[in-house]
């Protein structure tokens, strides 16, 4: 069965490129060229898309806009396309829930490698339940000072109030709280968050780790949680008995 991605991009010109490169791959691209109907593409078939590759700057909606409608409802992965290329800009796309971000112009051969990349890294999520983590301890719920992570229905508490993790934001927050004392360096998180390869994109583990830290820490300046152990990396925070 072919997957489907529905491709969003007000540019008819790279639409039709992206597209017929795309097929050329096997995959089944359907097209909306501004926000409304993109919108209504989704709403009416949320669950017939495999991944959604969006362009930020769109009429009538915007990217941002349509990327929180999506999440509100659903974790299929999202791929950002964009002329924009700040820090601000990827740190937007990425903290609404993003999984990728690709810079206009780029190559089809890349961009082709990171849709499938993504799809690969949400089935294998999908199936497992866990990525690719190694060595889980058996515990099914977790607390530290307030904070509750139930490993089986993938949710989490601070003071019995549920914090709203993305799906990434979660598998990071699991990883830490099932292997207590060891320091995770950023590759090593990226390699089992993300199940691929690290290419030093610090931004896309400094963005998740922002977000995370806003919703479990009560100060996220000075975390407690996890720890930021300069030029090394990041560990779960030491708690007293």
């Amino acid at each position: 069965m072919q997957q489907r991605i529905l491709l969003i991009e007000d540019d008819e010109a790279i639409s039709e490129m992206v597209r017929s490169y795309l097929v050329k791959e096997s995959f089944e691209v359907e097209t909306a060229f501004d926000g409304e109907a993109a919108e209504m593409i989704f709403r009416s078939r949320s669950s017939a898309f495999d991944l959604i590759l969006l362009d930020l700057m769109l009429p009538k909606r915007s990217g941002t806009d349509i990327l929180q409608t999506i999440r509100a409802s659903s974790l299929v992965p999202v791929l950002i396309m964009s002329a924009k290329d700040s820090d601000v800009d990827k740190a937007l796309g990425l903290g609404f829930g993003a999984d990728d971000y690709i810079t206009k112009p780029f190559s089809m051969i890349e961009l082709a490698a990171r849709v499938k990349a993504a799809i690969r890294r949400a089935g294998y999520a999908s199936s497992s339940g866990q990525g690719n983590e190694p060595d889980l301890l058996p515990q099914k719920r977790v607390t530290l000072h307030g904070l509750t992570v139930d490993l089986d229905n993938f949710s989490a508490q601070k003071y019995g109030v549920e914090v709203k993790l993305t799906a990434k934001e979660f598998q990071i927050l699991k990883l830490f709280v099932t292997h207590p004392g060891r320091v995770f360096t950023k590759a090593q998180i990226y390699g089992v968050v993300w199940a691929d390869e690290y290419y030093g994109d610090e931004n896309v583990i400094n963005v998740h780790m922002r977000r995370l830290r806003e919703k479990i820490e009560d100060d996220p300046s000075r975390p407690k949680f996890i720890k930021t152990l300069w030029g090394i990396g990041y560990k779960l925070g030491e708690f007293a008995p």
